[in-house]
Order: C-alpha cells, then structure tokens, then sequence
C-alpha cells in the first residue's frame, strides 16, 4: 500500500499486533503491518473475543453459511455478535481504515476457508469482513500490505 494519511484511525485485528486472542490461543503477530501503523491512532479489535468466545476454543469454520466449531457445535451468534460489537466500535471512533486477518471465519478479506476443516481455501468473507463491507467501510487483508 501506498501513503497513507497520518490522521488516519486504523482498526486491527487484534492478533495481528501480537495479542494471544487466536482460537488456538496465540496470536498472529505482523511485523509489517505494525510499522505500517506505528504513527497512527490504532485500535485493536478481536470480534471473536467481543462476541464472547473463550482463548483458546476450538476452531471454527463456515459450514453452509453459518458459523460452526470442529465438533458441529454452532457459534454464529457469538460471530455475528461480536461483529456487531466491533462495528459499532469503529462507528464510534470514526475509523477510516480495517486491516484483518486472512483466512479467519470472523476477519477473512478475500478467503476463507471452506468448512470442511482440511485447510482449504475459497473466495470469500468471514462474519466480520462482510459487515463492514456491507457498511461501506474501506477494509483490507493484511496479506495486501
């Protein structure tokens, strides 16, 4: 990416900037992208911890459109609450920039994975990303930094 606007409020995914908020309870910490952020207003978000989940849980997937964890279990509601949570954070703060981590059932920008918890990957958006996409705020993957 280009400049970028040092007035600019950026929101992460918070386990970009290395909190240990991973389903697996670690994190996913990017060296590039902090300093691609480190002279801007920053706030840290994991829509999976607002939506209630624990650290560490099991991992889940998209499966048929609703959020499922490897057991079968559905946590749709607490992905699609913690989005709503998130949403509402970067409403209130005016942010003008979402970078998120790839691949995340929430936080996926471009891909995700296909619900068959294998490690394949297809075209789409987690919960997250879709929420702001459908709210008009500018969001993009950390893998297009």
């Amino acid at each position: 990416m280009d400049e970028v606007d040092l007035e600019m409020k950026i929101a992460v995914s918070a386990c970009l900037l290395g909190e240990n908020c991973k389903y697996n309870g670690g994190n996913n910490y990017n060296k590039k992208l902090v300093d691609f952020v480190k002279d801007h207003e920053v706030i840290s978000l994991c829509p999976e911890v607002l939506g209630g989940l624990a650290t560490p849980r099991l991992p889940a997937e998209i499966v048929n459109g609703l959020v499922k964890q490897k057991d079968g279990i559905s946590v749709d509601d607490e992905f699609k609450k913690g989005a709503k949570i998130a949403l509402d954070i970067i409403n209130k703060n005016k942010v003008d920039l979402v970078i998120l981590q790839s691949r995340s059932p929430s936080c996926g920008v471009n891909n995700i994975y296909d619900g068959s918890f294998t490690g394949n990957l297809i075209k789409g958006k987690g919960v997250f990303a879709k929420i702001l996409e459908e709210n008009n705020i500018k969001v993009i993957d950390v893998e297009n930094l």
